[in-house]
């Protein structure tokens, strides 16, 4: 089977062409190529498929061998490869995903995709469409919950996959894993959630480490900087255009107020491609 593998701010995925690879136990694979030592070596797999509704279908599979709806990284490789590698000579085109139908754009130089702009559509915000355990409301704001005895204050959003935004004061120093990996399976989240937390910088940049749901810490989260964007509007720490600094690099974001959508300009990067034994 051959892959390529790419990546957005350090955020790393193996990518199959389905229009020339099968792909029979796509969960199965995603664990084995992702081992980090007796694999590839990757945050999980991500399929390049033919749509019905689109000009392309996506499906994200974590290490952990989990579906993920979205990622806003693996959207912008995706995009680069099938650009880079001829399957489209359209600069605007539409990938569908399970969250839906998203638009990208591209900005190519010398052939080649090297900024990908991402409409990431619109952020939902009700308790359940999150979701989240208990009654359902319009916003979960600042909400106090008890991880192992601490008290956080989280603000949910889905940006088609949940996401949980904490503010802290030294994000380097903070401990992710510990704390991440609790709040992942916290009774609250029935489908498990990502955590992001956030050291403000000014009203329009910010810091960011992300504990995503399967995967574990990864050095960057597309979807995770757009719920970040939208939480600091939620909770007026931060405004619409934000400066989002990733431990893969940095991402711009905005939350539209003429559509209520999130945009997303970043890079990405094609590594390796190679052959993996059936």
């Amino acid at each position: 089977m051959k892959f390529t593998k790419l990546h957005g701010l350090g955020n790393d995925y193996i990518y199959v062409n389905t229009f020339e690879e099968k792909v029979s136990h796509p969960a199965e694979l995603a664990v084995k190529v992702s081992d980090r030592h007796f694999g590839i070596g990757a945050d999980g797999l991500i399929l390049i498929m033919p749509s019905k509704t689109a000009d392309f279908r996506m499906r994200i599979f974590n290490a952990d061998g989990s579906e993920a709806e979205m990622c806003g990284n693996g959207l912008r490789a995706f995009s680069k490869y099938v650009y880079d590698h001829g399957m489209t000579k359209k600069e605007t085109f539409q990938v569908e995903t399970g969250a839906g139908i998203l638009t990208v754009e591209l900005f190519p130089k010398k052939g080649k995709a090297e900024r990908i702009r991402v409409n990431m559509g619109e952020p939902r915000l009700r308790r359940l469409e999150i979701p989240m355990a208990g009654d359902d409301a319009e916003k979960v704001v600042l909400e106090t919950i008890n991880v192992g005895g601490t008290h956080f204050d989280i603000t949910a959003v889905s940006m088609g996959n949940p996401h949980v935004v904490i503010y802290v004061e030294d994000v380097k120093n903070f401990p992710v894993e510990k704390y991440g990996r609790m709040i992942e399976n916290h009774e609250l989240f029935p489908r498990r959630t990502n955590v992001e937390f956030i050291e403000i910088v000014s009203p329009n940049e910010v810091i960011q480490r992300t504990w995503e749901r399967g995967s574990g810490e990864t050095l960057a989260c597309g979807t995770g900087a757009s719920a970040v964007t939208v939480a600091g509007v939620l909770t007026g720490k931060s405004e619409r255009k934000l400066l989002v600094h990733l431990l893969g690099g940095d991402l711009e974001l905005e939350w539209s107020q003429a559509d209520n959508h999130v945009y997303k300009v970043g890079p990405a990067v094609e590594v390796f491609s190679g052959e993996w034994p059936s």
